[in-house]
């Protein structure tokens, strides 16, 4: 499931790209989400409290769980199924938070990814799993970017917290664990790619064509110009539509695909099933305190062209996912 590259060219132009892969739509909807808004982790017990400081936008999975957005201040986060991910034995004494709200948490409170670094570094919350429809535990690894360009992956490997932070960690796709992606990145570097690109849907391989890629983009300062080099990078990486297997959700076919513009603060959709990209514009949607939180009809919705900030409706707020009962998913 997923995979996401992380672009720079000039003049402070950043570009986050993602794919979404899963074996059923997603159901996915955008939301705009007001600045005031107060959360709570999700945990059955002890759950973590906050208050947003950031308006963002963001795309729910199943209408249950934030799995990607982008904020005011250009900061992004990204949430990739990772089988290998194991949750530590819940401490009650510790306030909760379950990964279903984990990547709102980042964009309500953060402007850069050194702050989202040092949050975590401090454990403010024990990170607790959750049972996606369908039966799936949530495993998963999350990435930040930001307006600088710069990047960390959080991964929870034997019931630790794994931070890579630097603004080399600009691919990643799910299994294996980072460390291991990178390791098999370096052995195709040193024997070359020009003959040879793995090209199954495996992720280890999505994960080598994408660096492939990104290494030999060109450079440019014109965000449309570098949203659509993003794009042409994530679709050679997406996974065509196929009998998919529900006993491996990390090979999946794609829904959709973003991209996210960092410096102009506008995030485009693209729908497998459809044949347009749109894109919303932050600047254009109310986010202030007291705003009502809005939705826009993403995956199933009616073809759409251009910039949409205006089609985002007043609804109630989405109902994330609770912590699975026992740290297990049901």
């Amino acid at each position: 499931m997923c995979s996401r590259v992380l672009y720079r060219g000039g003049h402070e132009l950043v570009i986050t790209g993602r794919t979404m892969d899963w074996y059923t739509p997603t159901e996915t909807d955008l939301w705009a989400m007001p600045r005031g808004i107060d959360h709570e982790g999700r945990s059955l017990d002890h759950p973590f409290r906050w208050t947003s400081t950031r308006g963002s936008v963001v795309a729910s999975g199943f209408d249950a769980a934030t799995v990607e957005g982008l904020n005011e201040s250009g900061l992004a986060a990204h949430l990739l199924y990772l089988s290998a991910s194991t949750f530590p034995v819940r401490n009650p004494t510790m306030p909760g938070m379950c990964i279903s709200i984990f990547a709102q948490w980042v964009l309500d409170c953060f402007d850069t990814v050194a702050e989202v670094v040092d949050a975590m570094a401090s454990e403010p919350f024990q990170l607790t799993n959750a049972t996606i429809p369908g039966g799936k535990p949530a495993t998963a690894h999350l990435a930040v970017s930001d307006a600088t360009g710069d990047s960390a992956v959080f991964e929870l490997l034997d019931g630790e917290l794994v931070i890579h932070h630097g603004p080399r960690y600009v691919v990643m796709t799910n299994d294996p664990p980072y460390d291991q992606q990178l390791a098999l990145c370096a052995y195709f570097d040193e024997v070359g790619t020009e003959a040879f690109l793995p090209g199954t849907e495996r992720p280890a391989d999505r994960f080598v064509r994408a660096s492939h890629y990104l290494d030999r983009c060109p450079s440019t300062d014109d965000g449309d110009l570098g949203a659509a080099y993003v794009f042409a990078i994530v679709r050679n990486v997406s996974v065509p539509f196929e009998a998919s297997d529900p006993q491996l959700p990390n090979v999946a076919p794609t829904n959709w695909r973003t991209a996210i513009d960092h410096r102009s603060l506008r995030y485009f959709f693209e729908s497998t099933l459809h044949p347009n990209v749109f894109w919303v514009d932050l600047l254009e949607l109310d986010l202030s305190e007291g705003a009502p939180a809005r939705r826009l009809v993403a995956e199933s919705g009616p073809i759409r062209a251009g910039e949409v900030s205006s089609s985002f409706a007043p609804t109630p707020m989405l109902t994330f996912l609770p912590e699975a009962p026992d740290g297990e998913p049901a």
